[in-house]
């Protein structure tokens, strides 16, 4: 294993989508990193109203712009190649909660007032802002529920709701506008996605409904209207109370979605037939055998009762995951809460409200379960490598584990655990974030910061394999599949234009019916 050298950081700091840049706020301005160098390759300054008070921090999805959003401004600036600087005015709110991000390109920004009053889509190169009214969903958590961009196209497909009913919109790639429109079939829908071919449009019901999934054709027709299981084994453990749908996942090929609810049994239906091609249960107890294996999380080092990095003990007799145990004033909560398909689609992580701290790995073509992961602490993360599969990254809750991050693979022996505080100087307090690097090297590697420094650990297991970075040597830590323990000033700042798309956004626009709310505003750069 390889660590790059630390580097200054913040909390608002992370890799650029194709992992070639790394972009760090700091008071300075925008310090932006070539990630094979590690070396300053520009550095953005910033209006001076724009150095606190920062909400949101977001690459472009083609890596080309960084947006910078506090209370009342965005601010969207190019990291390479040209001095493109563009601005857009939101007017005060009392209510603190908007959400912001890129469109489908990165030539468009989206913004979610405040109470769901409208949706905002802004093109930065045609100055041009269309506003929809009442979004369903517009918080941070939920808002990509309510609307998927169709890939290749762009097209958008929206969901808002009025005077109780829920409707779906799909969008013109180019101007916005409504192209189809309609009141879908639902009491309270809770979230839609297109596939990722874009063939399909999938939109579920709340889970306090009957089962109900919907597929729609790419313009709008309905294709299947799928009303949960047709028959229950004894074994599926609550599939038959009658619950709904928590969650709609779709595999990155395509060709599966994965249905959750609140018991603890999934259906897989293939697309496009849309009929149930497998059903997964997450037993109760679980027996380790040949095609199983069981880890679990040990904090102490044998014979000695100290406190060490955690380390994983494979099971060799039936274990039980530590199920969730409520007081009388908690909500019994239950089902998956959590599910994710590799960049293959062949294995399938979930995670259960009722055991978070237990992940359960799936082989999706054998319809068996292949690993279970038992950690100490309640899981908050999982990420499957975004080219390599069958990788995962793994994070838990607590202090204890704020500088540590797991790594399974199948092959490994039991998850790798990577305890970043004995790498980056200083206490690692507060905050982390840890993410894959998307590199094409042969050999994995993440970016973990904190709010002070940052740095590339490479997985690397040997000197001969390329690292992402190359300036100079690098702390090297061989790892043990045993027991698997384990700024600088620069005067490269590119001064930037005064704003060439520059918009402000009027709060009082008079909103009504969906079709009748799009607005087309040419705004003058002053």
């Amino acid at each position: 294993m390889h660590f790059s050298r630390a580097l200054e950081s913040s909390l608002h700091s992370g890799p650029s989508p194709d992992g070639q840049l790394i972009a760090i706020l700091l008071s300075s301005g925008i310090v932006v990193r070539d990630v094979e160098s590690l070396e300053i390759s520009r550095i953005i300054d910033l209006p001076p109203d724009l150095t606190s008070g920062v909400t949101h921090f977001v690459w472009s999805p083609s890596s080309e712009r960084i947006l910078v959003a506090i209370i009342d401004q965005i601010h969207v600036f190019s990291v390479r190649g040209n001095n493109f600087h563009g601005t857009a005015r939101i007017p005060p709110s009392p209510a603190k909660s908007i959400f912001v991000d890129f469109g489908a390109t990165d030539r468009e920004i989206c913004i979610w007032s405040p109470y769901g009053v409208k949706l905002t889509l802004i093109n930065i190169s045609t100055s041009k802002a269309v506003e929809i009214a009442n979004p369903k969903f517009y918080h941070v958590a939920s808002a990509a529920r309510g609307c998927s961009f169709r890939a290749a196209t762009h097209h958008l497909a929206l969901l808002t709701r009025t005077s109780g009913k829920d409707m779906i919109s799909i969008h013109s790639p180019v101007t916005r506008e409504v192209e189809r429109s309609w009141y879908p079939d639902t009491v309270d829908a809770q979230g839609l996605d297109w596939t990722p071919d874009g063939k399909w449009l999938v939109v579920w019901e709340s889970s306090v409904q009957a089962p109900r999934v919907l597929f729609y054709t790419s313009d709008g027709h309905i294709f299947k209207d799928w009303r949960g299981p047709l028959q229950h084994a004894p074994q599926d453990m609550g599939l038959s109370s009658g619950v709904g749908v928590r969650a709609v996942t779709v595999s990155p090929n395509g060709r599966l979605a994965v249905i959750a609810n609140v018991s603890t049994c999934l259906c897989v239906l293939g697309i496009p037939s849309m009929t149930e091609a497998l059903r997964l249960r997450h037993p109760p107890v679980v027996q380790p055998k040949d095609t199983l294996q069981i880890w679990q999380e040990q904090n102490t080092l044998p014979n000695t009762g100290s406190f060490s990095s955690p380390v994983f003990v494979k099971a060799t007799q039936a274990v039980t995951p530590q199920w969730t145990n409520l007081n009388s004033l908690q909500e019994p909560k239950s089902g998956c809460n959590l599910v994710k398909f590799d960049i293959s689609s062949s294995l399938l992580a979930t995670r259960l409200d009722d055991a978070p701290g237990t992940i359960w790995i799936w082989d999706i073509p054998s319809s068996d379960l292949r690993a279970v992961l038992m950690f100490h602490a309640n899981v908050t993360k999982l990420e499957w490598h975004p080219l390599q599969p069958e990788l995962l990254l793994i994070r838990c809750e607590g202090s204890s584990y704020g500088s540590l991050v797991f790594i399974w693979d199948p092959l490994s022996h039991g998850p790798l655990s990577i305890d970043m505080g004995h790498e980056i100087p200083g206490a690692v307090g507060g905050k982390t974030h840890a993410t894959w690097l998307k590199t094409t090297t042969e050999s994995a590697a993440i970016f973990f910061t904190n709010t002070t420094t940052c740095m590339i650990t490479s997985l690397a297991e040997s000197d001969e394999e390329p690292l992402p970075w190359r300036d100079g040597p690098a702390t090297t830590h061989p790892i043990n599949h045993e027991d698997d323990a384990a700024m600088q000033s620069s005067g490269l700042a590119s001064p930037i234009e005064d704003a060439e798309n520059s918009f402000d956004l009027d709060s009082d626009d008079d909103t009504g019916e969906l079709d009748d709310t799009f607005q087309f505003k040419k705004f003058i750069t002053p």
